[in-house]
């Protein structure tokens, strides 16, 4: 019997699902920048797995250590005792990442996704600072557990909860109110003045790129404001780096550039390296105060992704070409993306993003983003929308793709625009 892949999942799988309803087509291999459907065809990835494939899919010399420790009866799943692939991801984590940058954190495994390091890390700041409130910003997005959803912007994944969220206060992020609004002075008054009605936090927890909040980029003064807010009201600083950190923006943090000292920084995404699921919570070592077992989880470190991310670290971060060629492609897609804006004046488009993280806001019509994205797909190409209205086009390819495959990406996304524009009778 031949199993047809699509009504299976319809027959079986729960209606909350959303990619295969903008995708919507059986896969079922991928190398390299493209991934096929079972038919054969190929589409060119400029979505990753939502920046979880920076390194490619089903990169070669990843492969290589993970069929080897497979193949070795390597220990593959110990909750968090002792093994030694935990021990030689954590001292190459510490070699490659940490000391050449100067940083000193302690490094948590608080479960296998990204909303398991927010969570570890909203606790945390509490326990330190014994307060309760967190300051997060508006449209951003920290995951979809409770914790993480109070510090969440977007008003339909906040609804999914299913009761008021709270112990959180929204801020006004970089440019929320346009360029002429300091939103720095903003929340430090509200902060100062005692009659705000804000009780005092724990931390403001921030995104450089707010990735799923439509791109926006604040600017590295902005940053560094936001930490000296934290330092003058006596506040922790938590930078989410989950979409935004393994070299997505240029560096490997992507709030290098800003010469801050976040307290706690979240990563996940990209760290195994080949898709395997890994979050880290990094806490300075002051704030690490927890008693032993108090955030624990069955999957708090997986070895099969250590291995891999052990891998990843000796190939592209022992040296800053990775880095170089990051920040050279990020600008060839800004050009290509500024063409494309001058092209099609009507569209109303704004460039969004930082790095290899990178998008087009229309303006004209909400609609267009999705369109676009429609079209590429049939095209040969997966990308995805971002925002509260869905109205960014995100582009987030591979950081390893080829100029070859990625001036054909670009391409594509200049004709899908065209004929969006004509499906979405804009001119």
């Amino acid at each position: 019997m031949t199993l047809d892949v699509m009504e299976t999942i319809e027959r079986h799988e729960s209606v909350v699902r959303s990619y295969i309803r903008t995708f919507p087509k059986p896969f079922d291999r991928a190398q390299g920048v493209r991934i096929y459907d079972t038919d054969g065809n190929p589409y060119l990835d400029f979505f990753a797995g939502a920046s979880v494939l920076n390194y490619g899919h089903n990169n070669p010399e990843l492969k290589k250590v993970l069929l080897d420790y497979i193949e070795s009866d390597r220990i593959v799943h110990s909750l968090d005792m002792a093994s030694v692939a935990r021990a030689e991801f954590l001292d190459a984590f510490n070699r490659y990442i940490l000391e050449p940058r100067g940083m000193s954190y302690r490094v948590q495994f608080p479960g296998p996704t990204g909303t398991n390091a927010v969570e570890a890390a909203l606790k945390i700041v509490r326990k330190v600072t014994e307060r309760h409130k967190v300051l997060s910003f508006t449209n951003a997005f920290h995951g979809m557990t409770v914790g993480s959803l109070a510090v969440t912007g977007n008003a339909f994944k906040r609804r999914g909860a299913g009761f008021p969220l709270t112990y959180s206060e929204s801020m006004p992020y970089d440019g929320y109110f346009g360029k002429d609004v300091d939103t720095i002075d903003y929340m430090d008054k509200l902060l100062a003045d005692k009659g705000s009605g804000i009780d005092k936090p724990a931390a403001i927890i921030t995104e450089t790129v707010q990735g799923e909040g439509g791109l926006a980029a604040c600017s590295m003064e902005w940053l560094k404001a936001v930490e000296d807010v934290c330092r003058k009201h006596d506040l922790l600083l938590v930078v989410d780096d989950i979409q935004t950190g393994n070299g997505r923006t240029g560096p490997y943090f992507s709030f290098e550039e800003a010469g801050i000292s976040p307290d706690i920084v979240t990563v996940s995404k990209s760290i195994s390296g080949y898709g395997l699921p890994l979050a880290l919570t990094l806490v300075k070592p002051e704030h690490d105060i927890w008693e032993p077992g108090e955030h624990n989880g069955t999957f708090r470190g997986h070895n099969l992704a250590f291995a891999t991310a052990k891998r990843a670290l000796e190939l592209y971060w022992s040296n800053d070409e990775l880095q170089r060629e990051t920040e050279r492609k990020g600008q060839l897609i800004y050009s290509a993306l500024q063409k494309i804006i001058d092209k099609y004046p009507a569209a109303g488009g704004e460039h969004r993003g930082r790095g290899m993280m990178r998008g087009i806001r229309f303006s004209a019509d909400a609609e267009i983003a999705g369109t676009v994205s429609e079209v590429a797909f049939e095209n040969g190409m997966i990308i995805e929308t971002s925002g509260p209205e869905d109205d960014v086009l995100k582009l987030l390819p591979p950081l390893i793709i080829s100029d070859e495959d990625l001036n054909i990406g670009l391409e594509i996304i200049d004709r899908a625009v065209g004929e969006a524009l004509q499906r979405c009778s804009i001119s």
